[in-house]
């Protein structure tokens, strides 16, 4: 089913105050078009296009196929990812990844294979980031081609959507109300066209574009409709490579990359010269067999290296994308996940998110000693007026047809009109809703040649404030029902000097919303995660809490006009904090409202379906679309829900809680490996013995305490709120970590030293030293690992029977050269790593109540 399809049936519901989703792409008012032109109108079929020979056919088949042998192809390639080679270049050469490659060769001449185990690891865990990466790519791939919004074209005089690629030069490229411009060219038809450029100029006002005015690609139509021939394609296009950037899989501009980065920089600051004082310690200094000396100087520099610290970030991310694509959720953005994960406040539209598409005429109730019949032959009229219908127009239009038949609506056929008086009635003008006036206009000549013109829209706008009709809207809105004001403008033009303000109140129309069945369970989960929802919305703010009280939203019952919102920001921010749902906001208030909010510390996320709702996504931590909203807005927001479901984005939070909170777990077991290897290097290099472990010994320790147990952990569940201050959470806990567990395995190996002397010494110094750190290193991960369920339980136990067998079966005490001798020592070493653990669990505690993060 097409996108357009999908918009006529009810997709997204635009408010009075909200402009509808742009996929309805039809050309300039073909009535005006005439009028302009001095044909004559028809009574019969009002609204047929003009001639032919007023409305541009656009280019022939002929012609597209003589340009795209030129090369006049809008040829950009938009992708959601990164290629293969850029996936496979990012794993592979990396900074850490030369340094142990080199040392990895190096060993494969001068020790045992056991020594060169950690450079296969290296390959393994570079091989799963390449696929990891390569599925999440796929993932993307598939879902910005169900995600991408396809322009229409007019070609050989029939308009049809082709892919954004093909457009060629010259081609008449159709606007509708949300329709991004895709291409740079020339207006060719206009009707009410206005095209807010903010996102490119900055300039918030939309501007009114007539016949031969430019328009830029990245630029988008908020009210109006028409056409406009392409006069740059490809990358000579404005905005091709911002399109093509904004679009574009990253892992860059998060806090937890760029943490990691920082971390990683200081890591090898303290690498380079701590591995200087090694190799010469252990080289020059020690006069020992010189393979086993670059053996140890090896083991002792591998393991400063966090390296499975970046790959468990890829791989989580990656593997948030693919669990997040099978909820048809498309992250165009990948630290989005991070952010939505952080965000405080969610702001949400009203309609396409707590209501479905699509509405209901309820009633209609004649207002001053109207006329019944002849309020439903206006209506009737009206919708005829807009070839772009929004979705309270869409209501009327169901309920009271062109060909008078019954709609299954209240007001279908309901005043005895028939066919006759409903196409009797010629449109001579029409007004596109906006955001900004929040009503629409149309103009007819009725049957009986009288002139008329007509406004519809927001009561509380079209009215006066002291109206008695007002307290019977106020009392709808209570009900949750949305009411429109019919109104008749004097004189009977609608550009005439204080239309609005003069119009006569004529009918009310009571529109009746569906709510969405998931809508509740999503606020409720926000609720008890401590993320404050506030509603925004172009509609009137009773009648917005209203439908907020029926979902069970906290503090519905505090609603604010946003009319009446203070303009000063601090004054903003106070009403943004009190108050949870606000009517009547317009597109530049929203943007004020995320910007006041931001200005309190809250980190905001934003959802959206409208070109009204652009600014205030962009400008927001994270931007929310819908998938059948604007092209506009998927084009500026980092997620994309392709079902429309609000309900999906508990899940999106959840992914990147999961993402963040578990990064932080395991890069603390990463970082207190590289703090400890460094220290026990100082150690050894200022005391001047061999160097205790071999590679073979750290990769066995690193496999069970770091590598196992991390990939499990990155994995998990995880529903804690991600905390700002990533570098300085896991920092604090490393550091002592590391400490402790270089200071308690040097002195089991210079007590080792003492203890065992004569042929093969080293290898029962070695042993020792390495129960005490691995028993060290196992309490960290039982630390990290907490709060216990059975299967981190049974993780950590299952890591210390791995170190057991290693200790108890022959082959592998010869593979890894681990062999406890005597007991003195073995016991020893068993109570100087009980010695540690107590203090580390005193210092974790400790750190937890003096450096709050």
């Amino acid at each position: 089913m097409t996108q357009r399809a999908l918009d006529s049936s009810g997709g997204q519901t635009p408010e009075p105050g909200e402009h509808p989703p742009g996929n309805s792409r039809t050309s300039g008012n073909p009535r005006q078009a005439k009028i302009d032109a001095g044909a004559e109108l028809d009574p019969v079929h009002p609204v047929d296009p003009a001639p032919p020979a007023h409305r541009p056919e656009g280019l022939t088949t002929a012609e597209v196929a003589e340009r795209v042998a030129r090369g006049e192809v809008n040829d950009v390639p938009v992708r959601s990812s990164r290629s293969v080679v850029e996936i496979v270049r990012a794993n592979v050469f990396t900074r850490f990844n030369l340094i142990i490659g080199v040392l990895w060769v190096i060993m494969l001449f001068v020790a045992p294979i056991q020594d060169s185990l950690f450079g296969f690891v290296i390959v393994a865990n570079t091989g799963i980031g390449i696929i990891q990466e390569w599925r999440a790519k796929k993932t993307l791939d598939s879902l910005a081609v169900i995600g991408e919004a396809k322009p229409t074209v007019r070609r050989d005089g029939t308009a049809s959507e082709i892919s954004t690629s093909e457009i060629v030069l010259g081609d008449l490229v159709e606007l509708g109300p949300g329709d991004k411009v895709v291409v740079d060219g020339t207006v060719a038809e206009a009707d009410s066209l206005e095209i807010d450029e903010s996102l490119l100029t900055g300039e918030a006002d939309p501007v009114i574009k007539r016949a031969g005015d430019q328009v830029m690609s990245g630029s988008f139509v908020v009210a109006g409709g028409g056409a406009f021939t392409a006069t740059k394609v490809g990358r000579e296009a404005y905005a091709a490579q911002l399109a093509e950037e904004a679009s574009r899989f990253t892992l860059v501009h998060s806090e937890l990359r760029s943490g990691i980065s920082t971390i990683l920089k200081y890591v090898t600051w303290m690498m380079v010269p701590t591995a200087i004082g090694l190799i010469i310690s252990q080289l020059v200094v020690k006069d020992n067999n010189f393979k086993e000396s670059v053996a140890r100087t090896v083991g002792g520099i591998v393991p400063m290296i966090p390296e499975g610290l970046v790959l468990l970030t890829s791989v989580a991310f990656a593997i948030g994308v693919v669990r997040l694509g099978r909820k048809q959720c498309l992250v165009q953005e990948l630290p989005a996940i991070e952010g939505l994960a952080r965000v405080d406040v969610v702001c949400l539209d009203k309609t396409g998110t707590l209501t479905e598409g699509g509405m209901d005429v309820s009633e209609v109730r004649p207002l001053n000693g109207s006329d019944e019949a002849y309020v439903q032959r206006v209506l009737r009229a009206f919708g005829s007026s807009d070839p772009r219908p929004n979705a309270s127009l869409q209501a009327i239009i169901d309920a009271y047809p062109a060909d008078g038949g019954d709609a299954g609506g209240s007001g279908a056929d309901g005043g005895g009109t028939g066919t006759g008086d409903a196409e009797a009635w010629a449109v001579t003008d029409a007004m596109p809703f906006s955001s900004a006036r929040k009503y629409s206009g149309a103009a007819f000549t009725e049957a009986d040649g009288t002139a008329s013109a007509w406004l519809l829209g927001a009561p509380d706008v079209l009215l006066s404030e002291g109206d008695p009709a007002l307290g019977e809207i106020e009392r709808l809105n209570e009900q949750g029902l949305r009411v429109l004001l019919l109104a008749r403008v004097p004189g009977g033009a609608l550009d005439a000097p204080g239309a609005a303000a003069e119009a006569a109140p004529t009918a009310l129309v009571v529109l009746e919303q569906r709510l969405r069945p998931d809508a509740g369970h999503t606020l409720a989960y926000f609720a008890d995660q401590n993320v404050a929802t506030k509603v925004i919305s172009g509609d009137n703010a009773v009648s917005v809490g209203a439908v907020a009280g029926k979902l069970g939203l906290a503090g519905a019952e505090n609603t604010l006009d946003a009319r009446r919102l203070p303009s000063d920001p601090e004054e903003m921010a106070t009403a943004m904090e009190r108050n949870a749902v606000f009517g009547r906001v317009t597109p530049q208030q929203k943007r004020d409202m995320v910007a006041a909010l931001q200005s309190r510390g809250h980190t905001v996320a934003m959802t959206g379906d409208g070109v009204n709702d652009v600014l205030a996504l962009k400008d927001a931590d994270i931007g929310v679309s819908m998938g059948s909203g604007s092209e506009a807005t998927r084009a500026v927001a980092q997620i994309v829900l392709l079902n429309n479901s609000f309900a999906t984005l508990p899940s999106v939070v959840a992914e990147g809680r999961r993402v963040i909170g578990n990064i932080t777990r395991v890069a603390t077991l990463f970082l207190t490996k590289t703090v400890y290897s460094v220290l026990l290097a100082i150690l050894v290099v200022c005391t001047q013995v061999e160097y205790p472990f071999l590679p073979r010994h750290l990769t066995l320790l690193s496999t069970l305490t770091i590598g196992v147990p991390a990939f499990f952990l990155a994995l998990a569940p995880n529903k804690e709120r991600a905390q700002p201050n990533f570098v300085r959470r896991v920092m604090r806990y490393a550091i002592p970590s590391g400490a402790i567990a270089a200071a308690s395995t040097f002195v089991t190996y210079l007590l080792a030293r003492h203890h065992y002397s004569g042929a093969g010494a080293l290898e029962a110094e070695t042993s020792a030293a390495t129960l005490t750190l691995f028993l060290v290193s196992m309490y960290v991960l039982a630390i990290i690992a907490r709060p216990y369920t059975w299967w981190r339980v049974a993780l950590v136990a299952t890591m210390g029977l791995g170190f057991l067998i290693v200790l108890v079966v022959p082959w592998l005490q010869d593979f890894f050269a681990l062999k406890l001798v005597g007991t003195v020592m073995p016991w020893a070493a068993v109570g100087i790593a009980a010695a540690a653990a107590v203090l580390l669990e005193f210092v974790w505690r400790w750190v937890g109540r003096r450096f709050r993060a």
